[in-house]
């Protein structure tokens, strides 16, 4: 059997016949990483009685608070009740001590579909369909706010009081973690975005890091939808407009010169995908909100992108990565804060 990096395949196939024998079969299981993510290795398993679905931290450089398998499981757990579209959860293992992964991971079933990260997908689909898909998006943001964190059992799941000042706080000390080298646009935007930062109005399930390629897009070509949201890692209670931020910036990010190299991206207005504006309105609409002005939002979705990209950037160097395209990911990093110095 092939080697999987971060992962005993035979370690898991026995763990799985022991304690879950009604996914198990007699084949022996078959993993695969699943390229795209550049986190959380994320890892396809066949061989089972489904399709199934393993997450679990990065190697080497894992920063304080980032890449909690234990968040994920919880709150895709949570959701299953809601109209927001999750992956089934199946189990939470904590394999610190173990010969599995290691690490603490989580084991879903894998929802159908595929992700759409590149503008060549966009061929299979009509112009309607790729703008009805991105509406759903939207409206499926618009619900997850929606959705009273106490009536799911995540009452207790963050402290929105606060929220903003402490996020600031916490990408702040992940940089600092993650350095290596001078990044002077990044820390002029670090500065900038103590200055000016908004009051909070309404608390919510934030997702952390909502896109398109984020989700899973399942059915016929001509009418397709939105099978799953996925990776929640960075899902806390706090201002939901920090999502809209981050929904912005990687809807425009192909704008962004040199992003194709470190960052997929299928959206192209071109092929049919609508205006971030547009879909700020039907974020509004469905919400039944007024949108305030964003520009802290964005600005602050481009820094803690960048910071993310800087930790990535980091254990790239050190070695620790799995998988191809990691080389380019911190030229992008500088690019980043410039624009969101622009937009704040």
């Amino acid at each position: 059997m092939p080697e999987v990096p971060g992962l005993d395949v035979t370690a898991l196939t026995a763990w799985l016949a022991q304690t879950h024998p009604e996914l198990a079969t007699s084949a022996a299981l078959r993993a695969s990483v699943i390229a795209g993510g550049r986190s959380n290795l994320t890892y396809a398993i066949d061989g089972g009685a489904v399709a199934l679905i393993l997450r679990r931290p990065p190697l080497g450089h894992v920063l304080s608070s980032a890449h909690d398998m234990g968040r994920e499981h919880r709150v895709i757990s949570a959701l299953s009740a809601t109209p927001i579209p999750v992956p089934v959860a199946i189990d939470l293992v904590d394999d610190t001590t173990g010969t599995i992964t290691g690490t603490p991971f989580f084991l879903m079933e894998r929802a159908p579909g595929q992700v759409l990260v590149s503008p060549a997908q966009n061929a299979e689909y009509a112009p309607a369909a790729l703008r009805s898909l991105s509406i759903e998006l939207a409206e499926h943001l618009a619900d997850l706010h929606a959705v009273d964190p106490g009536s799911v059992g995540l009452a207790d799941f963050g402290r929105p009081d606060g929220y903003l000042k402490r996020q600031l706080s916490t990408w702040r000390r992940q940089l600092k973690a993650s350095r290596s080298r001078a990044t002077p646009h990044l820390d002029r935007l670090q500065a900038s975005l103590a200055d000016g930062m908004p009051e909070t109005t309404r608390t919510g399930i934030v997702h952390g890091d909502y896109r398109l390629d984020n989700a899973l897009v399942d059915g016929p070509v001509t009418a397709p939808h939105i099978s799953a949201i996925l990776d929640w890692e960075m899902a806390t209670l706090g201002d939901p407009l920090v999502d809209l931020g981050i929904f912005a910036l990687y809807w425009d990010i192909a704008q962004l010169p040199g992003a194709e190299a470190a960052v997929a991206s299928a959206v192209d207005p071109d092929a049919g995908y609508p205006s971030f504006d547009e879909l700020a309105d039907v974020y509004a609409a469905h919400a039944g909100t007024t949108l305030p002005d964003l520009a802290w939002y964005r600005a602050f979705a481009a820094y803690k992108l960048a910071v993310i990209l800087e930790g990535i950037h980091y254990r790239f160097r050190t070695g620790s990565t799995v998988g191809e395209g990691f080389d380019s990911i911190g030229g992008l990093v500088e690019p980043l804060a410039e624009k969101g110095l622009q937009v704040h």
